[in-house]
This record gives structure tokens, sequence and C-alpha cells, in this order.
């Protein structure tokens, strides 16, 4: 009867991207620690790059790509360019050699 049974879906599981919740929670107890002795805590100031290349990380697709690079390489591009002109060069002169 293994025909008829269906499936069970997959259950959700949500993955911050841009925040790490445990990590902000022991950085809180510990500046709430140095606070406490008396340490200064340092305050950073906001930071553009912060978030910079993090959404490559959680997209496969987007992560083998800038892993492989560009798709065409300049050897092919080369190639591709010199045959071009060699097809110019036939339909402007009707000779194939130089």
């Amino acid at each position: 009867m293994g025909m008829f049974n269906t499936r069970q879906p997959r259950g959700f599981r949500r993955v911050s991207i841009y925040n790490d919740e445990r990590k902000e929670k022991l950085q809180r107890l510990v500046d709430e620690a140095k606070r406490k002795e008396g340490e200064p805590v340092e305050e950073k100031p906001y930071d553009i790059h912060k978030f910079r290349g993090t959404f490559i990380n959680y997209t496969p697709n987007a992560k083998r790509y800038r892993e492989n690079g560009s798709f065409v390489k300049w050897p092919v591009v080369l190639f591709v360019v010199l045959i071009l002109l060699l097809v110019w060069h036939y339909l402007l002169t009707g000779n194939p050699r130089f």
C-alpha cells in the first residue's frame, strides 16, 4: 500500500539572514556586565558595509556564480571576435582568404 501514501510536507524553519539573535543576546549580556563593573562600553556606529555579501551566502545559485566567476572567459570572447571579423571580411569582399 506504499503507492497511496501521501508524503508529509516539510516543516517551516526560519533562518534569519541579517542577524544572529543568540550572538546579539550574548553581546548584550557582556555589555551589561561591563557596565556593572564600571568598564567603558564601546558603542559602534552603524556600519553600512556590515551586510555586504550576506545575501550571497544564503542563495546557492548566486554562491555558485560567485565561485565560478563569469560564464564567458576572455579566450572565448577573443575567439568569437576573431570569427566575427572573418565573417565580416568574407561578407565585404566575397573572398574567404586575406
